[in-house]
């Protein structure tokens, strides 16, 4: 890019590329402005001729949402799709689309993790963004997840475990979430709808009451059902690592897991919003998908 004559960064970002003041001193001090190759991060700086600008350009892959009113938008976020992208290399994230369709005020207002998929709720705009927000930290969502997971359940059941985010390095405490006494209360409803006999595994419902990191996957390990698919939680410290380090082939991951990707899916999702109430539920037939990868 090219400033013509010396002016602070943030002012020109404003009056070329359309951001609002925040958002330009923002990406400046992310780093994201690079003078002579050395990033500016004084959100007050100048420039004068030539520089560069990292900037987010969203691109689409054409994937349409399952459900849009005025103020949000929901998709059916496909296994393997990140929320937002981890690095500038990332080349494409649910964000990617969101932004493509609905302009950069647009925003997601929660995570699921990228090999989960299933339901994502977006904002259109900073102000729904706000209060969609507001909704989750005030526990006003209710939100089914299903799950195949490993052996027999015949009767519902509740887990009321504390999950802890680890914080030291040793290998296998990077599965990063544990049931510890130390943790954030955390509670999970479980409801069975199918056992099948000739692989032993059981098709339940989950309805978290709190939204800790990898909650309704630690809490099924806890209870001996580890989710069909999953790298971490119920594997070994050796087959976690080489995960982690993206050394464990597809052929290793079927045969300790069961199953190429995670098979759980946000399947459902409940809420009042602006004096009206919304049930929204995926247009996925995740059992049709378990047996797909399973059989």
């Amino acid at each position: 890019m090219f400033a013509s004559k010396k002016q602070k960064a943030f002012l020109y970002l404003i009056q070329e590329l359309g951001y609002t003041q925040k958002e330009a001193q923002r990406l400046i001090a992310k780093g994201r402005l690079f003078v002579n190759d050395e990033p500016m991060t004084r959100t007050a700086g100048e420039i004068e001729g030539e520089f560069e600008f990292i900037y987010f350009e969203p691109i689409t892959k054409g994937l349409l949402p399952t459900y849009e009113e005025e103020e949000f938008v929901v998709f059916d976020k496909p296994s393997g799709v990140l929320i937002h992208p981890q690095n500038r290399y990332t080349p494409y994230s649910l964000i990617d689309e969101l932004k493509y369709q609905y302009g950069r005020n647009a925003n997601i207002t929660h995570r699921i993790d990228q090999e989960t998929s299933g339901l994502v709720l977006c904002a259109k705009n900073k102000q729904s963004e706000r209060d969609i927000k507001m909704m989750f930290e005030q526990r006003e969502m209710q939100k089914k997840y299903l799950a195949l997971v490993h052996g027999k359940i015949e009767k519902d059941f509740v887990v009321e475990a504390p999950l802890l985010r680890a914080e030291d390095e040793s290998a296998i405490v990077r599965m990063v979430v544990k049931v510890d006494k130390r943790g954030k209360a955390s509670k999970t409803d479980f409801r069975p709808l199918e056992y099948f006999s000739e692989l032993n595994m059981t098709l339940v419902e989950c309805s978290p009451h709190t939204g800790r990191q990898h909650q309704i996957r630690v809490h099924l390990f806890h209870v001996k059902h580890s989710i069909v698919g999953d790298p971490i939680y119920g594997q070994s410290e050796k087959n976690i690592i080489k995960f982690l380090d993206r050394e464990l082939s597809e052929e290793e991951r079927i045969k300790n897991s069961g199953a190429k990707r995670l098979l759980l899916h946000a399947n459902e999702l409940g809420f009042e919003l602006y004096e009206k109430s919304y049930s929204i539920k995926s247009k996925v037939d995740f059992l049709e998908t378990c047996l797909k990868y399973v059989m």
